[in-house]
């Protein structure tokens, strides 16, 4: 576990949500099941495999070390969480301090409630975090284009993170779809909390049982798909992210980007770009959106993908 001692020590104060250690990339032996994560004022450590209580003292007393010489004047104590995610042994437990209620974190600028303590997701997915920064500089680039603004689709919308640097680069309007309400409404007040009371719509609904609602909302000037990788009821993307890809030409406009997301180690960027081929060949590869270099991998093919497409522009229009 030293290569996680070594990132401890060098941490700094974190302002923002951020990994701080990412032994999942493989760049770390023997640390391949641990990962650190600051959701300030909280820590939280993630392993895939239990970790005996000696462990968990050293890694306390690690953060403790640490947090004296970042923080000597903070008037918080150190707070951090450990959650172990193997099968045989799954729970989430504070380790020391507490953990804020409400819990709001900030990323670039923009705010998001989280929830550390509960589930294996928290509300803030911080390897998307330059996927959330391409959004709002696209936006930001339309808008200077065109002032009116563009339409953005932003399915399997989640805590709506997308649609709110959407909103805050520029977007017009953004509509949210997504089945789980619970995280609908954290999208709502993440919306809230960055005083975006205005553009965005919010669709509590299947996605490809919604088809037709969605495709009348169009045509969008961006597309975001960030689906899950492997969800029994909802979508597997071996055999669904094809199902999603040919209804991309009939719901951009012309000139409209899509930005697709995939989180499976096991496919490849050659899985979305031979797909893509097949399903919607009109549309051109762009660009693979690099991930926060935090989460190197030593085979890029089984870290995170994000991919823009675009739709061909009119004749004569500005690109």
């Amino acid at each position: 576990m030293q290569a996680l001692f070594d990132a401890i020590a060098a941490m700094p104060l974190c302002q923002d949500a951020r990994r701080i250690f990412h032994g999942r990339g493989g760049r770390f032996p023997g640390c391949e099941h641990l990962a650190l994560d600051a959701y300030p004022p909280v820590f939280v450590l993630t392993s895939f495999e239990p970790l005996a209580g000696g462990a968990l003292d050293a890694v306390g007393a690690a953060l403790q070390a640490r947090w004296t010489q970042i923080a000597p004047e903070a008037s918080q104590p150190l707070s951090w969480v450990y959650q172990c995610r193997h099968d045989d042994a799954r729970e989430t437990r504070l380790m020391a301090g507490s953990v804020p209620e409400p819990h709001t974190v900030t990323e670039h600028g923009a705010c998001y409630r989280v929830h550390v303590l509960k589930g294996q997701n928290h509300g803030l997915f911080l390897d998307m975090a330059e996927g959330r920064r391409w959004v709002r500089e696209h936006m930001a680039g339309r808008k200077a284009r065109e002032p009116r603004g563009a339409k953005v689709l932003n399915l399997f919308a989640y805590t709506c993170a997308f649609s709110v640097a959407a909103l805050q680069g520029g977007a017009r309007q953004v509509v949210n779809v997504d089945m789980a309400r619970g995280a609908m409404a954290i999208g709502q007040q993440n919306h809230q909390l960055n005083g975006l009371s205005a553009g965005a719509s919010f669709l509590a609904h299947d996605i490809f049982s919604t088809w037709g609602k969605i495709t009348r909302g169009g045509p969008y000037d961006l597309v975001i798909a960030d689906p899950p990788s492997y969800q029994k009821g909802s979508f597997v993307a071996t055999k669904d992210y094809a199902r999603l890809m040919r209804r991309l030409p009939d719901l951009l406009a012309p000139g409209g980007h899509a930005l697709l997301c995939l989180n499976a180690p096991e496919l490849g960027l050659d899985f979305l770009q031979g797909q893509m081929a097949e399903q919607a060949p009109e549309l051109r590869f762009v660009e693979r959106v690099a991930n926060p270099a935090v989460f190197a991998d030593v085979d890029e093919g089984r870290a995170l993908k994000v991919v823009v497409y675009r739709a061909d522009p009119l004749p004569g229009s500005i690109a």
